[in-house]
């Protein structure tokens, strides 16, 4: 029975595998459902205010979780809007919608967990290094210097959120081909120690019952 349990747990562990080596994944923003600050709008309906913004790559990324609909998500877009004249310059919007996209719900809780501060609902903001855990108008001012001294920062300065994460993956987690191999490699040994222990266990079974089969022909 014994052995059967061990089996049982490298049986798990293997199919725990593939999870273990999607936790270590890079974040691309590719692989998600995003919006751009036009876009955005748009899906809100809300008017553009703006005549000459465009995305440019010298500009700073706002991540921006929302729910479609949430009405918090939308003061801050109006709020957004009518500042873009002044700080368009600055920066470019990129949103998830979280309330009906489960991927980007979780995006959300891992990221923020790597920030050390928990997302308790949207809309959750992160400006360089800086997050705004819902909206308010009291948040107006300090959400316009931190457009500002972010895009100020040098290149290398800059805290992209998204690219930080990915950072501490090479630090912290292993390279999945390696973790493969690793996988592997403990599944083998452990199913070796499993023959072996069978085998000796058979081999004692053998020769006691032939230590008994003599002693009764005595």
């Amino acid at each position: 029975m014994k052995y059967i349990k061990l089996l049982l747990v490298l049986v798990l562990t293997a199919l725990m595998m593939p999870s273990f080596l999607h936790a270590a994944e890079k974040v691309k923003v590719s692989d998600y459902e995003t919006l751009n600050l036009k876009e955005t709008l748009a899906a809100e309906e809300i008017e553009e205010e703006f005549t000459s913004y465009s995305e440019k790559d010298d500009q700073i990324t706002i991540y921006l979780f929302r729910g479609q609909g949430c009405g918090y998500c939308r003061a801050f877009l109006t709020f957004l809007n009518g500042i873009t004249e002044e700080y368009g310059k600055y920066f470019k919007l990129v949103s998830f919608e979280v309330w009906n996209d489960s991927a980007n719900g979780d995006l959300m809780t891992k990221l923020s967990s790597f920030l050390g501060k928990q997302a308790q609902g949207v809309p959750y903001i992160v400006i360089g290094d800086q997050t705004f855990p819902g909206y308010a108008s009291a948040y107006d001012d300090s959400i316009k210097e931190a457009i500002v001294s972010e895009y100020e920062k040098s290149s290398k300065d800059r805290y992209d959120l998204i690219e930080e994460y990915n950072k501490s993956l090479k630090g912290s987690t292993t390279d999945s081909s390696v973790m493969v191999i690793m996988t592997i490699v403990n599944i083998i040994i452990a199913v070796a120690a499993v023959v072996f222990i069978e085998f000796n266990q058979n081999k004692k079974f053998t020769e006691l019952e032939t230590l008994i089969e003599k002693k009764s022909k005595k």
